[in-house]
């Protein structure tokens, strides 16, 4: 029922279809009574029907041209309501799961996968566009088809009816009980799908990984053993349908055979005429038809009421609290002063593991902040905390002496960047990965935060400049260059906090120097919070946290922390200076 609120706002257009095909579906019902009145109007005498006298075999001929016209002009326009309505209505519920999706807290994302989602979005909607536009118009078909099918049969002989229908309390009976089965068998299948989607989104994502640890074989018989499994569970639910099917076919065409048998009789003594037999047989035939086709499309119908399920799971999660514009505003003489108190903080998916225990410190306008520590220390997590990825369980964190929740989420994190270790790129040109820090900048705007970034002269030394396609994940780049890509990305946003998660760690010397280097410009006049591996791109730092088992083991700057006889920040010092 959720799905079809999205109807509302074409619900004349889609009345007017509604109307169409049950006005075409009971038109078509006249068909087998003008076969019998063609047949019995062969011996010359005028046919009555419906309060119309027809003279000859030609103007019921006429007359049956006539209404296959009609039924075809119908049947156009039927297909094209549905389909305009249909399209519209899977247009809306692709935008609002795809919004829906991108509003979702990133706990969300922490316990889902990437191609689980994508499977959602794809497969579920492209089963639910097949209920819409094909099935439910066929059962709201089947159903009148039945109905004044069934009417018309009793009209005609009420005996012969009863023989023919006797199967269809055991019909319905089965097709409801394999119905739920085919459903169960459904939406398993969809999952199946889904984590064999998971399957193929990861191994090509990683796919330098695959083919540097030669695992090629691996993997693809990691996708084999997934695949078959995907057939195996669709197997079953074959296997359903066509014991449903095959029942159903032996109960209609063992009833159809008995009724000839009966209706011969009845010729015999002269109680049915050869067109009234005629008629009989083909609304025999069309009710038939229907009972029969009425358990695929049951099971059809519950294949999509399964996959409508599973994306409407999606749904169900509550969302962040964003401000979805084109841009959102700046917020009003922010500083960017940070300050934590007794923070501490644990994953939803994780309660009994503190990341954060009783967190305090504080950063002025424009100071940078180094948090240090070893992997696992919760740096990476103090992070998350700042942009609102997650919400700490206790202790109080405020910005500008104003609780951090108080703000707007969307307005809170446009005032912030972050230039993360592993930059990943969209797969357009360079001049849009820069400009997804400010949409709305001019092409002189990204030139100049590109130049701030020491990223202008290798873009310029390629032949299609800032047109350059970057590849997938940013693949066609060096890690250098993607990080100075970041950076700029950064400086056009031009943000109040600006966040550094080890951005230099996996850079070779030299392009650590030229990263930063823009770092050091990017970093002035702001508030910057960079998490280091290397402490040599640190010694700037106004204060240095030094992060152990999720407490704050050590604070102070560089000069007072090497200070420190047998402290940790020390024992870093030495062991990276040793190594060096």
């Amino acid at each position: 029922m959720r799905i079809f609120a999205y109807f509302k706002p074409y619900k004349l257009k889609f009345g007017i279809g509604m109307f169409i095909l049950i006005f075409g579906s009971s038109l078509s019902m006249l068909f087998p009574a003008l076969v019998g009145k063609l047949i019995d109007a062969v011996n010359g005498e005028p046919i009555e029907f419906l309060g119309y006298t027809f003279y000859g075999i030609n103007s019921l001929a006429a007359a049956l041209l006539l209404l296959f016209t009609i039924q075809a002009i119908f049947a156009f326009f039927r297909i094209y309501l549905f389909s305009d309505v249909t399209e519209r209505v899977l247009m809306a519920l692709r935008k609002d799961t795809y919004t829906h999706l991108l509003s979702l807290p990133m706990n969300y994302f922490t316990s889902k996968r990437v191609g689980d989602l994508n499977s959602r979005i794809s497969n579920d909607i492209a089963q639910i566009q097949e209920t819409f536009t094909i099935v439910i118009a066929e059962l709201i078909r089947q159903f009148l088809t039945l109905s004044i099918g069934i009417a018309a049969l009793t009209y005609y002989s009420f005996k012969l009816t009863l023989i023919m229908l006797g199967s269809l309390p055991v019909v319905i009976l089965i097709a409801v009980v394999i119905g739920k089965k085919v459903k169960g068998f459904s939406k398993n299948t969809q999952s199946s799908i889904s984590d064999s989607n998971v399957i193929v989104e990861e191994t090509l994502t990683a796919i330098q990984s695959v083919k540097a640890f030669a695992n090629e074989y691996f993997e693809i018989n990691r996708y084999s053993n997934k695949v078959d499994e995907v057939r195996k569970i669709a197997m079953r639910g074959v296997y359903a349908r066509g014991f449903m099917s095959s029942f159903i076919i032996f109960a209609i065409f063992g009833a159809f055979i008995l009724v000839i048998w009966q209706a011969a009789k009845l010729m015999e003594t002269g109680d049915m005429t050869m067109g009234d037999l005629t008629t009989f047989l083909f609304y025999t035939i069309f009710v038939g038809a229907s009972i029969g086709g009425s358990a695929d499309l049951y099971s059809r119908l519950q294949k999509g009421v399964g996959s409508t399920e599973d994306l409407l799971d999606i749904f169900n999660e509550d969302t962040e609290q964003l401000e979805l514009t084109h841009k959102p505003e700046k917020l009003q003489n922010f500083k960017g002063e940070i300050a934590f108190k007794d923070v501490s903080f644990h994953y939803p998916s994780r309660p009994e593991i503190e990341v954060l225990k009783n967190i305090s410190f504080s950063i002025n306008t424009g100071e940078r902040l180094a948090v240090v520590g070893q992997s696992g220390a919760g740096k990476s997590t103090l992070v998350s905390l700042i942009m609102r990825f997650f919400e700490a369980q206790s202790g109080s964190i405020k910005m500008d002496a104003k609780n951090i929740q108080e703000y707007d989420l969307s307005q809170l994190r446009n005032e912030m960047a972050i230039v993360p270790q592993e930059v990943i790129l969209f797969g357009g040109t360079i001049e849009e990965n820069i400009a997804y820090g400010n949409p709305e900048a001019s092409l002189e705007e990204i030139k100049t935060a590109a130049q701030k970034a020491n990223a202008l002269d290798f873009i310029q030394s390629f032949p299609e400049g800032f047109d350059t396609l970057v590849g997938e994940r940013g693949i066609q780049l060096s890690g250098g260059q993607r990080q100075r890509i970041a950076i700029a990305r950064a400086v056009l946003k031009d943000p109040k906090i600006l966040i550094l998660d080890e951005a230099t760690s996996s850079l070779d010397s030299e392009s650590e120097k030229l990263v930063q280097d823009a770092l050091d410009q990017l970093m002035l006049g702001r508030t910057s919070i960079v998490i280091a591996h290397r402490l040599s791109t640190i010694r700037k730092a106004n204060q240095i946290l030094v992060m152990k088992d999720g407490t704050i083991v050590e604070r102070g700057t560089h000069q007072e922390l090497i200070e420190i006889e047998n402290g940790t920040y020390k024992n870093l010092n030495e062991l990276q200076v040793t190594i060096g």
